[in-house]
């Protein structure tokens, strides 16, 4: 009996290792090469895809667990999110999700060990972006010049790593993005001003011991001060497992889609920029 358990048990898995394999598939490869700077992502378009239509478009950056070559990690967390049949349906959107290098990072935050032995974090408030942010910046410019693309909603998000890297491309970027996310990420404070336009939802565990929810409580802290749009979620019993719960969010999705860069900039945007209607 025990030995038939062990079997039913472990056909289970395998399904559901194969199940997830097969989902993926609706998520297309692609790469982007200019020069020396190259990136791989997947890409997931709308069902019934219409490319004389405009769609909105999310860039989701990883964590540094899911770096690699294969083009394929990177789904690991938030993949599945976007391939609910609820959420396809109520937010048709293009989600693409790029995949940093084995040895890249998104941010080009400087690592020095504490007296602890961990990895202490010191976010930069200039210099030039990493090789893999660099690429990054040219995905979207890429993407921005698609026919089909709606750049009145383009979004970019991240978790941990990729968390630090969407504080630092909404600093590089800061007329691009209509919303973003960071789940258990981290910045500087001296470059809140930067993105202060930005609507931002952050998340972070309490009790996560990989990046000190303390970052996260600061930027969320200092955005509030200067009157700007954050929401702050802040779960105590979570690690650094904090995209958990995140994603379980009711509000999440409509929350990130509700906003459009338009209306952000305001009458005196729409009324010299009248093609961007």
């Amino acid at each position: 009996m025990k030995y038939f358990k062990l079997i039913l048990c472990f056909t289970i898995l395998l399904s559901t290792i194969q199940l997830s394999a097969q989902d993926f598939k609706a998520y297309d490869k692609g790469s982007f090469n200019n020069g020396k700077d190259s990136i791989t992502y997947r890409i997931l378009y709308p069902e019934h895809f219409d490319p004389k239509q405009i769609y909105p478009i999310v860039f989701f950056l990883h964590g540094s667990g899911e770096r690699g070559s294969d083009n394929d990690k990177q789904l690991f967390h938030g993949g599945k999110l976007f391939l609910e049949a609820a959420n396809r349906s109520k937010f048709p959107a293009i989600i693409v999700f790029p995949q940093c290098p084995e040895n890249g990072f998104w941010s080009n935050v400087k690592f020095t060990p504490d007296s602890s032995g961990k990895r202490s974090f010191h976010f930069q408030t200039e210099g030039e972006p990493t090789p893999a942010m660099r690429a990054l910046l040219g995905l979207v410019d890429n993407f921005l010049e698609k026919p089909y693309v709606n750049h009145q909603q383009v979004y970019v998000g991240g978790l941990s790593m990729g968390g630090m890297g969407t504080y630092e491309i909404l600093r590089r970027k800061p007329q691009t993005f209509a919303a973003a996310f960071a789940i258990c990420g981290g910045d500087t404070l001296a470059n809140v001003n930067k993105y202060k336009n930005t609507p931002l939802w952050i998340f972070h565990g309490g009790k996560d011991d990989t990046v000190n929810p303390a970052f996260s409580i600061a930027i969320a802290n200092q955005l509030k001060i200067v009157g700007k749009e954050v929401k702050f979620s802040y779960y105590p019993d979570d690690n650094h497992n904090s995209w958990d719960s995140a994603f379980a969010e009711p509000q999440f999705l409509p929350w990130l889609f509700s906003h459009h860069l338009e209306k952000r900039k305001g009458f005196f945007y729409r009324l010299f920029h009248p093609s961007s209607h």
